[in-house]
């Protein structure tokens, strides 16, 4: 192997394992620990949707706060503090401090969206210019965070585990984690070859305004779509089917099932319309929600969880790329507002829920069609990318045109 395909597999292992530790784990570790909580009598659901909408609003301002970094900073540095951050905030949940909860996963959500925005820019600045859409690969890192932790929780809850020791557990899984990767971002963003997957803009470099809206708008609604059952599908299934012993493989699915489709984005070819991969993203992921409201034994919430999760990170690697493509200066600015919209839609998500619930008697029936409303915005959110192909075309880039950007 020569040492650029080394560099690039680094560069790759790395960029996974951070974002596994900022999304696997910095936002997602409360889904599988939450069944184990409700089981010690620390929380209620209610108590747990407020824990969910904290962590989102801080993924919401993490965001926020990411666009507003100086260009000159160094990614590396960013993302090293966001490691750190992570096992720190991951270890003081396990605190027996009800009352600190709610500003830890607050906190945590922040750190998670600078993580998931700076590891995004700065490794598909590295990977730029290779064959293929190698960059994907990085997103194989939330769903094996998601597997992982869906996987040792289910072990610690057969076990009769705490929760307490769960937030202790995944604090050490990150840290040797982030031991592990922390000499690859020791050295400073070079300017490297812009990489696309997707339409260019036109000669003049000029963009639509209407486009970055909608596109935001679009990536938004995704938040929106699969945040419920990315936040409740353990206690969906424990509802659907009581006292299986499947309760704990549905996480664990989901989390594997992103992997397998980040790898099948690694497909794509640099000259596609991520658009249209977008759309059909979105319809799967829509399918997906609804069939947990239709087919509610293991089998169909087996094969919910696979729909679901296959699009999960695939869709943040396509709208990263085309984010990079309409805006190829200071990349990571506009991955923040995307991001941004990306949590607002997740905001919104546990709070409809609670809204559901206190108006409906029967928990499965609010359930049921708050899942119903998730799956419709999804298909809403592909038919803005059809009307976008529409008023936007777009011209191909012919091969060796791409800009030369800082990362």
């Amino acid at each position: 192997m020569s040492q650029h395909a080394r560099r690039q597999l680094t560069v790759v292992l790395a960029g996974a394992a951070s974002l596994a530790i900022a999304m696997g784990v910095g936002r997602f570790a409360f889904t599988p620990i939450l069944p184990m909580m409700l089981h010690d009598g620390v929380l209620d659901l209610h108590v747990a949707g407020n824990l969910a909408t904290a962590n989102y609003i801080g993924y919401l301002v993490g965001a926020l706060a990411s666009m507003l970094v100086p260009k000159k900073w160094d990614h590396t540095t960013v993302i090293r503090l966001a490691l750190a951050t992570t096992v720190i905030l991951t270890a003081l949940m396990a605190l027996p401090v009800p009352s600190m909860w709610i500003s830890l996963r607050f906190l945590a959500g922040v750190v998670s969206a600078v993580g998931f925005v700076f590891t995004s820019g700065w490794c598909l600045a590295e990977l730029s210019g290779t064959s293929g859409s190698i960059g994907s690969a990085i997103y194989t890192g939330p769903g094996a965070g998601i597997a992982l932790s869906g996987v040792a929780a289910s072990f610690m809850s057969a076990a009769g585990l705490t929760g307490q020791l769960g937030w202790v557990t995944f604090a050490a899984m990150s840290a040797i984690m982030s031991a592990l990767i922390w000499g690859v971002f020791g050295r400073r963003t070079k300017s490297v070859e812009a990489f696309y997957v997707g339409t260019a803009r036109a000669a003049s470099g000029k963009v639509p305004g209407a486009e970055m809206p909608l596109f935001a708008m679009a990536y938004g609604l995704a938040g929106f779509g699969y945040i419920i059952t990315a936040t409740y599908l353990p206690v969906i299934a424990k509802n659907a089917i009581p006292g299986s012993s499947l309760l704990t493989v549905f996480w664990p699915l989901f989390g594997i099932s992103a992997v397998v489709g980040s790898l099948l984005a690694a497909k794509v070819k640099k000259n596609a319309d991520a658009r249209l991969y977008l759309i059909g993203s979105y319809l799967v992921q829509a399918a997906g929600v609804a069939l947990s409201v239709v087919w509610q034994d293991a089998l169909g919430l087996a094969v919910s969880s696979i729909l679901v999760g296959i699009p999960f990170t695939a869709i943040s690697f396509f709208a990263m790329n085309e984010v990079r493509r309409i805006r190829s200066t200071h990349h990571a600015r506009h991955m923040g507002l995307l991001t941004a919209m990306f949590a607002i839609g997740q905001i919104m998500g546990p709070p409809a829920v609670g809204v559901i619930l206190r108006n409906e008697a029967n928990v499965d029936v609010g359930f049921a069609l708050a899942l119903g409303i998730a799956s419709l915005t999804l298909v809403v959110g592909a038919a803005i990318f059809v009307a976008m192909i529409v008023m936007f075309p777009g011209k191909r880039r012919p091969a060796g045109t791409a800009k030369h950007v800082s990362g």
